[in-house]
């Protein structure tokens, strides 16, 4: 039993050669992004919860760009393991177009409807003036957030594309530098060391601007200055054109990862929404659980990655069936494996990461609750997420979709919705209740890896 889910040391260089560099490049700028969390929560408890919300708003647009190049992704994938330099090129252009879109269109929303969405958030029982200071915050930090969308998205079209043609240390090298020129200016800006001015959470903003910056000039000027490494990059912007089969092709299977991410993000934004009712108190101490949480789960969530790549190359390449279940069965052990320790790595720390932060003992004892409850569940998202993975890669995407955005609107968003509404639940029970549907998602992502209908290449 231990062969079938254990590989040789050949299988797990493989993966940890696709791996570890982006578990090395989130793990970074987790952290450093945990580092940028403290920092606003040394200035206070309401800055910090107008960041926090803004933040989340800000996931919906991070998803959506990485649906939108992820579509095209499954064919670059497999183009790049039938060696197809051409279809990778126009996998390439796509990306950058869609990618261009999403962010002028995100810019738009933001901009025009950013108190709106903000004030969502700030429904539930606390004082008034709380409520307006947080709002303010979150509207500063939002209008300096705007300058870095089409960076971070035009990042996302290059990195993406460079990871999965095998060239994942340049992106993880960018995202290292990325994330300490952003601490490093976090401290500078936020506090007004150096004589720089003390621009609390616009200072934090303008950090993560300037550093998308410098990500985007190191992966999209080595990309150039290596043609030979990376041919599909020459001629890449003497047209915008990409061949009408292939264009319908990544639209069919890839907008309906695009449209999942969506529907999923807004999902999320939702249930923090419904969890936001149950009081003021709740919206820092989510942000505090969702930090710590987001540093704990890097590994899966790179697994995963490595997942779909794997995955992708080996359909690309025409691997005889029970070779890619097989394959596929030991990552997903791995990945498993990863979330049980890293869940409980939280659990271990879970009192005393909360104690950090400048807030108050309420909202420190109900962060470590919210943690703990976190934990536990690690594992059957790992599960998840390898399942979503392994079902994408072969261009499943409407499989995913029902898979992870319908069941979020079909099950979890109406159950919180009615929870918090209606019986009026606390948080706790609330959020343990919304958080154990993995359970019955895990049990439906058996039976689609089981079928086996996501085996199929796509290149031919």
């Amino acid at each position: 039993m231990l062969h079938r889910y254990l590989g040789d040391k050949a299988f797990y260089r493989r993966v940890l050669g696709i791996a570890v560099p982006i578990i090395i490049q989130n793990g970074i700028s987790n952290f450093v992004s945990l580092l940028d969390n403290i920092m606003v929560g040394q200035v206070g408890t309401i800055p910090m919860s107008g960041v926090s919300i803004v933040n989340g708003l800000m996931f919906v647009f991070n998803l959506c760009i990485f649906g939108a190049s992820s579509g095209a992704g499954i064919f670059t994938a497999q183009f790049y393991g039938s060696r197809d330099d051409t279809g990778v090129r126009h996998t390439f252009r796509f990306k950058l177009l869609i990618c261009t879109a999403i962010s002028l269109l995100g810019s738009a929303i933001f901009l025009f409807g950013g108190s709106l969405l903000i004030g969502l958030y700030l429904t539930g029982e606390g004082e008034a003036a709380t409520a307006a200071g947080a709002l303010q915050y979150g509207l500063d930090y939002l209008h300096m957030m705007l300058w870095g969308l089409l960076p971070f998205a035009l990042t996302n079209a290059y990195a993406s594309t460079l990871r999965e043609t095998g060239k994942t240390s340049v992106p993880m090298a960018a995202g290292i530098t990325a994330v300490l020129v952003n601490l490093v200016l976090n401290y500078v800006l936020i506090f007004g060391h150096f004589g720089a001015p003390e621009m609390g959470v616009r200072g934090a903003a303008l950090a993560t601007v300037l550093s998308r910056y410098v990500e985007l000039a190191i992966v999209a000027g080595w990309t150039h200055l290596h043609p030979a490494e990376n041919p599909y990059i020459v001629g890449a912007y003497r047209s915008a054109y990409i061949p009408g089969k292939l264009l319908k092709s990544i639209t069919i299977k890839g907008m309906p990862l695009l449209v999942n991410e969506f529907l999923w993000s807004t999902a999320l934004a939702i249930l923090n929404q419904c969890y936001s009712t149950c009081g003021l108190d709740v919206v820092p101490a989510m942000n505090i659980c969702s930090t710590l949480f987001n540093l704990g789960s890097v590994v899966y969530l790179s697994m995963g990655n490595a997942v779909g790549i794997l995955m992708g190359q080996l359909l690309g390449a025409g691997t005889p069936e029970p070779e890619i279940r097989d394959t596929n069965r030991k990552l997903i052990a791995l990945s498993v494996t990863s979330g049980v320790v890293f869940g409980g790595l939280m659990a271990a720390v879970s009192g005393l990461f909360p104690q950090i932060y400048n807030t108050t003992d309420e909202i420190r004892l109900l962060a470590t609750q919210l943690i703990c409850i976190c934990a536990m569940v690690m594992p059957f998202g790992s599960y998840i997420n390898a399942t979503y993975f392994t079902l994408r890669s072969g261009g499943q995407t409407m499989v995913t979709f029902l898979f992870d955005s319908c069941f979020m609107w079909v099950c979890c968003v109406p159950l919180a919705f009615c929870l918090s509404r209606f019986a009026r639940l606390p948080i706790l029970p609330l959020y343990a209740i919304c958080q154990s549907t993995d359970l019955l998602k895990c049990v439906i992502g058996a039976v689609m890896l089981r079928q086996g209908k996501w085996i199929q290449n796509l290149t031919t």
